[in-house]
């Protein structure tokens, strides 16, 4: 390639003004001196043409070949269908004809979902793959895509390049689709009372009705028919404390695009107005201000606490009205206001006739519609006057045997507290014998039914936990566990345990001895078991799209079990073990690309148009093939597409490989011999007309 190139003797703005100053004589010359100075004006041109000092320039140049980017849309909105199948038949199709087109260097980038919610991002994808090319040698782009896009350029002059712009829609015209969607979704609610949710169901292509199914943690509430667009109502009851997941289901449309997004969960937080604790002493000791500091200490409690100071063995003739003395309220207590306790706590409390038979058959009763009773048993326990000798054995987890062990003893965590969430991993446990007080007293005891978690001395049970229908049961053999709290021996973790203790009656999630729990950190998704077996069966992970998933878990410490495994698709996440389910959302639970799931002509008409460009779809409603038009180099116009091919625009782009320089002037020489010589004309011609 030949060019010419100058590199002025003086500066430009000298070379300038010596120009504006020849071309002034040079004109003044003429006008007055007639035709003759013509001469003058071309050696005046002459000398300026030596200043500027021209030289040849010729470049080596070897064309590179022009670079077609091709964005595969694997956006999940491009698994729905058959949209998957016909994005790699598409580029299959395009590797083929770019194969036969000279000149043209493919460049194929994969665009994944865009991070958070971003949703399909393919012109984010496109500038990164392309930061090594330089915008003239881009020939063109073509999107294969589903034309669900997020990230769309609200003009030409924001894309960074001028090629034509052309999307292959995947997807067909006639898709349908049905979804749910939530309108109000509560977040708290008080346990006892209803909340409730409104949802909306939306199709295309649908019916114009559907059922949904309302379940909650997995139970069906009920199934009703609603009307499709139109906004519906659900009351669900908060049942506990923790995470009640309430699921809506529609029933899915024979051919639909999708069921990922007929389901949509509302985990609400169940929060108690207040855990009311009833706490009977049946006589004042040592340990009873360690229960009364422990419940006190927790604000979300409400506790009602009474002592017998004067049970009715002792009467010493003093008048009942001049005692100061509240009388016990046992009628109002266990029979009219029993139900508004969560739990009940007998601390060495003997059957003194202060509660008749018929109160004891009303704390059954409670306790197998839910509630919740905790002995803490003291010498008593094994005397004529204990509770497992009234209408309340039925509940109690063990019979004593009348032995009462007064010696010092540490208490130990059995193998099957090992397991169980009250007593595992309790701080001073993970010695052998445990980093903690001794206890002097434990009430012996034959245990029924129930799990023992602790043992005393003697290896007799010191702690039994039961499930009595809907409620729960403990039996603490000790008074002792004020010890720990008094930093007998060093003392011991009595909050930890009693605080777990109490609050497993409570019914805390946490703490339940079966449970499956998951969670996401990015998009890797934690599963937890709980269990009191000792082995943990296969849970199954059901992804947004409906697949399935067995994942093996792995012991981590005694009866938890757990994994980690990828979720490779955004949205909600179902995990089963048996009638057990858990709940988990990677990224948003309900992401952009399933929000509108059918493909879209329209969205890119915009931008292709704008760049010469076209959009068209690759296959047709009813239509089992694909269709890819031809591609075609247009070196010229404004329109890159027609009706059965796209057009590229080829790029002149080269690499110079060498520059060879011929001056056209002899340099600085040729300018001293031009100037002389045209100053001796010029005297020449001046004397001569003298």
């Amino acid at each position: 390639m030949l060019s010419i190139s100058f590199s002025p003797l003086i500066p430009t703005y000298a070379l300038w003004a010596v120009g504006a100053v020849a071309a002034l004589l040079a004109l003044v010359a003429v006008l007055s001196r007639g035709p003759v100075a013509i001469l003058r004006a071309i050696a005046l041109g002459m000398i300026l043409l030596a200043l500027a000092n021209p030289a040849l320039v010729q470049e080596e140049r070897e064309k590179v070949k022009d670079i077609v980017a091709v964005v595969i849309d694997r956006s999940t909105s491009q698994t729905l269908g058959d949209r998957r199948e016909m994005t790699d038949q598409v580029r299959a199709e395009l590797e083929r004809r770019f194969g036969s087109v000279a000149d043209v260097e493919p460049r194929y980038i994969e665009a994944d979902d865009g991070g958070g919610d971003d949703g399909t991002r393919l012109f984010a994808a496109l500038s990164n793959g392309l930061a090594d090319v330089p915008p003239d040698r881009l020939a063109g782009v073509i999107f294969v895509t589903d034309g669900v896009v997020h990230d769309i350029p609200p003009s030409i002059d924001a894309l960074g390049f001028k090629a034509p712009l052309h999307a292959l829609i995947t997807g067909r015209p006639d898709e349908r689709d049905r979804q749910i969607k939530l309108l109000e979704a509560p977040r708290f609610g008080i346990v006892g009372k209803e909340q409730t949710i409104r949802a909306q169901v939306m199709e295309r292509g649908g019916t114009g009705s559907a059922f949904v199914t309302v379940r909650r943690d997995g139970q069906v509430l009920t199934r009703q028919q609603v009307r499709a667009d139109t906004p519906f109502s659900i009351q669900a009851l908060i049942e506990h404390g923790g995470t009640n997941v309430v699921e809506l289901e529609v029933e899915g449309l024979p051919g639909e695009l999708t069921q990922a997004n007929n389901r949509a969960v509302v985990p609400i937080e169940g929060i108690r107005e207040k855990l009311r604790v009833l706490l009977v002493s049946g006589e004042p000791h040592a340990g009873e201000r360690t229960w009364r500091n422990l419940l006190k200490s927790d604000a979300n409690v409400d506790l009602v606490h009474f002592t017998i100071l004067r049970p009715p063995e002792k009467q010493d003739g003093t008048p009942i009205n001049e005692l100061s003395l509240i009388a016990f309220p046992t009628r109002e207590l266990f029979q009219q206001k029993i139900q508004d306790f969560d739990l009940i706590i007998f601390d060495r409390y003997a059957n003194q006739s202060v509660l008749p038979s018929s109160y004891f058959e009303n704390i059954v009763r409670y306790v197998r519609e839910g509630g919740a009773v905790l002995v803490a048993a003291g010498p008593e326990f094994a005397s004529y006057g204990s509770l497992a000798q009234t209408r309340l054995a039925p509940i109690i987890p063990g019979t004593p045997d009348g032995r009462i062990v007064e010696e010092p003893y540490k208490a130990s965590i059995t193998t099957t507290g090992q397991r169980h969430p009250v007593t595992r991993d309790l701080p001073g446990s993970e010695t052998s014998p445990p980093a903690w007080g001794e206890w002097l007293r434990i009430v012996g005891s034959q245990v029924q039914s129930g799990s023992t978690v602790m043992s005393g001395a003697d290896d007799l049970p010191l702690l039994v936990l039961r499930r009595e229908e809907k409620g729960r049961v403990a039996l603490l053999l000790s008074d002792h566990a004020w010890l720990w709290a008094r930093g007998y021996n060093d003392g011991g973790p009595h909050l930890d345990l009693l605080r777990r203790l109490s609050h497993w009656l409570m019914k805390e999630p946490a703490l339940e001895e079966e449970a499956l729990r998951a969670s996401v950190t990015g998009r890797e998704i934690h599963i937890e078991r709980q269990t009191m077996s000792e082995h943990a069966d296969p849970v199954t992970l059901t992804a947004p799209s409906g697949a399935e998933t067995s994942i093996d878990l792995t012991e981590s410490r005694p009866g938890l079990f757990t994994a980690q495994v990828e979720g490779r698709e955004l949205g909600l996440h179902t995990v089963r073990s048996g009638e057990l389910i858990a709940f988990v959302s990677v990224g948003p639970a309900n992401p952009r690309e399933l929000t509108d799931v059918f493909s879209n002509v329209e969205a890119l008409q915009p931008i292709t148009d704008a760049t010469g460009g076209s959009v068209r779809r690759v296959a047709m409603a009813g239509d089992q093939g694909i269709t890819v038009p031809r591609i075609l180099a247009v070196r010229s116009g404004s329109r890159f597409s027609g009706g059965d091919w796209i057009g590229i625009r080829p790029s002149e782009s080269a690499i110079v490989r060498g520059v060879s320089v011929f001056p056209v002037a002899l340099g600085f020489l040729g300018l001293v011999l031009l100037i002389g010589a045209t100053l001796a004309a010029w005297l020449t011609e001046g004397r001569r007309r003298a």
